[in-house]
């Protein structure tokens, strides 16, 4: 069993010429003895972006922040889903050390003993302090995971939001919504529905996927909680400890809401339906969805009513396109709320002595493969942003391959702190210092699949508890379906694989063919799949 450590208890050159770009005015090559971290995490964002190469979206801030550091293109998270993809992020542990799978397991219900970073960071002198969205809140304690902040997880910003408009309703700000969402409350109240149960059931009357409202920022809690974190700030920068603070934004998750500026910015005509909406050829069923979270708001259903396949959701065209829109509206939101950060860290002289670092807790299907959402293994749902800054390394662009398991080690590395011998990630400071320099050969992402009857009948297959483990080189995806419950801490065995997809991103970036079994393919699926089998056997070894 690995040890846990305890306290007291491709994009590359499209990257618009980054690692060209001179220094910023904070860029300092003294580094100081303890910096402090500034924690920036954002909900669903896929690497749409401007440093990420793409030309019609609006996110200047976070494209300033890639000037100042280092942009991780080939990026992936461990699973993409938001409850175990931060749990493995802040544990520096794959899902099958912290098993976290789902959104209802507790992390340290499970393993109470795990170490996370910001509460390593309390035992070497941080303040630690959070804000936001940084765990998914089912999958920590009612104090968002209490032994990670050395001052109680600010969850009230009432006070931050706009005097306008006050706080929203279920998310929402239009009168119309709101007026809807009151009235729905009365009646489950009247019906004797339980506290908990209201929510739900408003929610299949009014919930819609989109909101656009002529509102300020501080309307909705991204700009709230942007607004607290400048205060937060402008207090630390007034105390002599290093501090950690963790800054969560929850756009561009579902539902598409931002104020009508940002939707403003982009033309819902030119907006990017994707090219390929279907399965892939040759790839086995038990690597789609029916896209569940898309289904639950209360305008898709019927638009959908038409699906005859499966997997998959068939959507008309034209609530594509708003659905996209509202994509980038929230994308260009968010990015103004990393801005007033950026801007607050300038004004307060604290740049020169903070790493920041900004991360998408995984990618979002927008229509690929005629999916919606994230929860597969393919690239739209795994591959995610990761910028990260420090003052004293110039900026750049790097191509090695990198996983979320990395930014524990990194940030211990950049903060001069011992790291923990037991994480399973690798500091990527060697990448940020020499863009050339590859750390790892490939990222590892898994997903798993829960089938019913139908799907049991459907796919042949006997049981209906499957993982799907995936590498990502440089070129090269190759993923694995494994059943019978079967977890990475158990030994490999060839009659527990029930399917295997191979992908060749330079010759078909879309994922339109698994040429896992195309004999011109052979030598890569062996080499592949012993890279596998070996991950594989490492880690049945540390476990």
């Amino acid at each position: 069993m690995k040890t846990k450590l305890t306290l007291s208890k491709s994009l590359g050159l499209a990257v618009f010429g980054l690692s060209a770009l001179p220094a910023v005015a904070q860029q300092t090559s003294i580094k100081p003895d303890k910096p402090n971290i500034l924690f920036i995490a954002v909900d669903d964002l896929k690497p749409i972006l401007g440093c990420y190469g793409d030309k019609l979206v609006k996110s200047p801030n976070i494209d300033r922040l890639a000037k100042r550091g280092t942009v991780f293109t080939l990026s992936y998270c461990q699973q993409a889903v938001c409850g175990p993809t931060r749990a493995s992020l802040l544990t520096g542990m794959r899902p099958d050390a912290t098993k976290v799978w789902d959104l209802k397991t507790k992390m340290r219900d499970i393993n109470p003993n795990i170490l996370t970073f910001p509460e390593y960071l309390i035992s070497k002198g941080y303040s630690t302090q959070g804000l936001g969205k940084i765990y998914d809140s089912r999958c920590v304690d009612n104090d968002l995971d209490k032994p990670s902040w050395s001052i109680p997880f600010y969850k009230n910003t009432d006070d931050y939001y706009s005097k306008q408009t006050g706080k929203p309703s279920m998310n929402y700000q239009s009168p119309e919504t709101k007026m809807l969402i009151d009235k729905y409350q009365k009646e489950a109240v009247e019906k004797g529905i339980e506290k908990s149960g209201i929510t739900d059931y408003v929610g299949k009357l009014i919930k819609p996927s989109i909101e656009c409202v002529d509102v300020p920022d501080d309307a909705y809690s991204d700009g709230a909680n942007a607004n607290k974190a400048k205060d937060l700030l402008k207090n630390l920068s007034k105390k002599n400890e290093p501090f950690f603070l963790a800054v969560g934004f929850v756009k561009p998750h579902l539902p598409f809401i931002a104020p009508k500026k940002y939707w403003d910015m982009y033309k819902r005509d030119k907006m990017p339906v994707a090219k390929f909406q279907k399965q892939a050829e040759n790839s086995p069923a038990i690597a789609y969805h029916q896209a569940s979270e898309l289904l639950s708001y209360s305008d898709i259903p019927s638009l959908a009513s038409f699906t005859d396949q499966q997997n998959g959701i068939t959507i008309p065209l034209d609530k594509q396109k708003e659905l996209i829109h509202g994509y980038y509206a929230c994308v260009s939101y968010m990015d103004a709320q990393v801005g007033v950060l950026l801007d607050a860290l300038d004004s307060l002289g604290l740049s020169k002595n903070t790493i920041i670092i900004l991360w998408g807790d995984h990618g979002w299907h927008l229509g690929d493969h005629d999916l919606w959402c994230k929860h597969t293994n393919f690239e739209q749902a795994t591959h995610a942003p990761l910028l990260i800054s420090a003052p004293w390394i110039k900026p750049s662009v790097s191509k090695s391959p990198s996983e979320f398991v990395d930014i524990f080690p990194t940030l211990c590395d950049l903060a001069c702190i011992p790291t923990p011998a037991h994480l399973d990630g690798k500091s990527l400071v060697g990448a940020m210092k020499n863009s050339n320099l590859k750390i790892k050969e490939f990222a590892v992402s898994q997903y798993p699949r829960t089938t019913n009857s139908v799907e049991k009948a459907r796919l042949g297959y006997s049981l209906g508890e499957y993982m799907g483990y995936s590498i990502r080189n440089e070129r090269y995806r190759y993923t694995i379906w494994m059943k019978d419950n079967f977890r990475s801490t158990q030994p490999y065995r060839e009659d527990l694989q029930v399917a295997s997809e191979l992908y060749d991103y330079k010759k078909d970036p879309l994922e339109t063919i698994n040429v896992v079994n195309d004999k011109k393919y052979a030598s890569v699926t062996k080499d592949m799949h012993k890279k596998m089998i070996n991950f594989l056997a490492t880690q049945v070894k540390q476990n």
